[in-house]
């Protein structure tokens, strides 16, 4: 584990692993880089770039406003101190709008873009329905817990899969931390910084996802220029992982043709 100081002294956990081009692989809000264990070795043809955001794992936790816009740049920090000038981006969940800024706001330093599971944010992304709000902030943290994972995973693979599972947050995160990833999360909005993207950029979602609506990934691939779009068939929120079959070799085609 190797760490990353940001020009504010904040120090960030980032972890490298294998050889060949870097790309870099952006986590959902509230997770470390553990999200990508059950995947990571699918992309072992190339050096493969993770980190904790502040506020998860590793990485320090200032009680502090967060933003999407400013994890991009914590990313930076991170590459500049493994040495990396360039390489591709491969984002889900929180991650893929961390992606979008990273693409829209440092050009040079991205080259193909992969946006999963994401959403433009703000004013034209399309929210979550207040039934799954409401299954998410019941006062039983069971049943919360448990209503999470469906919308992460199918009941099929919950059944055949009883853990652990890696998706649905750091258990070591202080309630400050929570609280601001969840605010900067839902305050992203980069509509308007989108159509400046000039990464080759792949679109992913899974068609079941209500967690983050599947109608978000027609509204992100029509809005970056040149986009490509993949919807994967009866996958829920973490297609990732349980859809691993088919949405590794998806994005380790584009990222090849790139």
């Amino acid at each position: 584990m190797s760490y990353a100081t940001t020009a504010e002294g904040v120090k960030l956990s980032y972890q490298v692993r294998g050889h060949g081009e870097p790309l870099v692989l952006l986590q959902g809000q509230a997770n470390d880089h553990r999200w990508w264990d059950s995947v990571r070795d699918d992309f072992g043809s190339y050096l493969t770039i993770t980190l904790d955001y502040r506020g998860t794992g590793g990485s320090d936790k200032p009680d502090e406003p967060y933003s999407t816009r400013g994890f991009a740049a914590d990313v930076l920090a991170v590459l500049d101190e493994a040495g990396v000038e360039r390489a591709h981006v491969y984002g889900t969940s929180m991650g893929g709008r961390v992606a979008q800024w990273l693409a829209a706001d440092h050009p040079a330093r991205v080259g193909a873009l992969v946006l999963g599971c994401s959403s433009p944010g703000g004013a034209h992304g399309v929210e979550r329905s207040n039934e799954v709000r409401g299954s998410l902030a019941q006062p039983d943290r069971a049943a919360a817990e448990r209503a999470l994972l469906e919308l992460m995973y199918t009941p099929a693979w919950l059944a055949a899969h009883p853990g652990p599972y890696r998706t649905i947050g750091d258990p070591h995160m202080p309630a400050h931390a929570r609280r601001r990833h969840l605010a900067a999360s839902a305050g992203h909005d980069a509509w308007d910084a989108l159509p400046g993207i000039a990464a080759p950029t792949l679109v992913v979602h899974g068609t079941d996802d209500v967690f983050n609506p599947a109608a978000n990934a027609p509204l992100l691939a029509g809005r970056v220029p040149g986009a490509e779009l993949r919807m994967i068939e009866g996958a829920r929120h973490a297609y990732f992982e349980e859809f691993r079959q088919v949405a590794s070799p998806l994005v380790l085609d584009f990222l090849r043709r790139h």
